[in-house]
């Protein structure tokens, strides 16, 4: 995890003599007190408690769909399996640690657990951050590839998700062996990388560490879903209302998804800086306790926009209420459908059932009437060219039964 490690920041100019103390029962392996008042360590104990009940619910619940329904089991899906996995691991893994730290006041498992705890959390925390930047690659390709994409396919996302632990395990590896270190952090109750050094040792990781495992994750996530966006609003041409409709709803959901990341994670990154390059004490323990809270909060998160935003699961999680097989509909269909571009050579034969076929730049043709439960798939047959040859679209669904 990113976040401050300033737990003896606030002794310059204090107590020297106090800070020696403290320093030397760290490396005794001595568990020395927070700096958090009891009201303070009660607010971070019960939003803890908040974090890690929910966090674990909320993917536990998550796993269960996908264990039960069988037509989630999509290879997109496993990359939403994986952030899951990763969040679950730290409200299992790290959560209960620093909610028991905060309700004694004190670290309690000692400079090795502090260590396995900063590893650990740091690992599964960067893992889901590097899935959401696969997830949102993974979702554009998709949707701009010439074809549709094989949904028995599993080595692309297989390697996406090897990918994202191998690329967690390069950045978090290092400080156990020599490259930064990890340590406690904050009011002592917690224990992360060891964000208050000034040496080159330490300051190069840090800054390795912020640019490719939160500024990289992020511009990746803003560019797909930016292009994707980009995409939707080229057929705004074929049928006003359910382009506008479709475009405001993957705009909603990236705007969403942009804020939270932001939320969660920037002030893991500014608190970082300001410590590592910023006067001593300039970083109080209590400040940077909430960056800390904040980034737990993406393992509640997640699963809210990543999954039960996602009609697939929504359903799912109806049908697993209700206990019953889920609703069938069109978005089951088109979650997976993509905007995608080869030349026009006639209508494709599918299961789903061919209303319309018409060309950007015509004059709009009208649609037949159909139930409310229609819900449109663009499907892009010819990207925009130079040539300005007519682009050809077809608009698909399947028929509810």
């Amino acid at each position: 995890m990113i976040v401050s490690n300033v737990s003896l920041s606030g002794c310059a100019g204090v107590n020297s003599a106090l800070c020696a103390e403290a320093g030397e029962g760290h490396q005794a392996g001595v568990a020395y007190p927070t700096t958090l008042t009891p009201t303070g360590n009660l607010i971070v104990a019960v939003c803890l408690g908040f974090i890690g009940t929910f966090g674990l619910t909320n993917n536990l619940l998550v796993l269960v769909l996908f264990c039960r329904f069988k037509m989630l089991r999509s290879p997109i899906n496993l990359l939403l399996i994986n952030i899951s996995i990763s969040d679950l691991l730290v409200c299992v893994l790290g959560t209960p640690f620093s909610f028991a730290a905060s309700t004694q006041g004190r670290w309690l498992i000692g400079d090795g657990g502090c260590v396995w705890y900063g590893f650990a959390n740091s690992l599964f925390g960067i893992v889901s951050l590097i899935s959401l930047a696969v997830l949102s690659y993974e979702r554009y390709s998709t949707m701009m590839a010439p074809t549709e994409a094989d949904s028995s396919n599993y080595r692309k996302i297989s390697l996406g998700i090897a990918l994202s632990w191998a690329y967690s395990l390069f950045w978090t590896l290092p400080p156990l062996f020599g490259w930064s270190h990890y340590g406690p952090e904050g009011p002592g109750t917690t224990c992360s990388v060891n964000w208050t050094s000034k040496t080159a040792n330490n300051i190069s990781y840090i800054i390795c560490l912020f640019v490719f495992c939160l500024i990289v994750p992020f511009f990746a996530i803003v560019f797909c879903y930016g292009k994707l966006l980009c995409a939707i609003r080229q057929v705004s041409g074929i049928n006003t209302s359910v382009s506008r409709k479709r475009e405001q709803r993957v705009l909603y959901m990236v705007v969403i998804m942009v804020i939270c990341y932001l939320l969660c994670w920037l002030p893991y990154g500014i608190m970082a800086l300001l410590a590592t390059f910023g006067p001593p004490g300039l970083v109080t323990p209590e400040a940077s306790i909430i960056p800390s809270v904040l980034a737990k909060t993406s393992t509640v998160i997640n699963p809210v926009i990543y999954v039960f935003m996602n009609k697939q699961f929504y359903r799912c999680f109806q049908a697993l209420l209700r206990c019953e097989a889920p609703r069938p509909g069109s978005s089951l269909k088109s979650s997976s459908k993509a905007l995608r571009g080869a030349a026009a050579v006639g209508p494709r034969r599918t299961n789903d059932f061919l209303f319309m076929v018409a060309s950007l730049g015509q004059p709009a043709v009208t649609l037949p009437q159909l139930g409310a439960s229609f819900e449109p798939t663009i499907d892009f047959t010819k990207a925009p060219s130079s040539d300005n040859k007519p682009v050809i679209v077809s608009l698909v669904a399947q028929v509810d039964g």
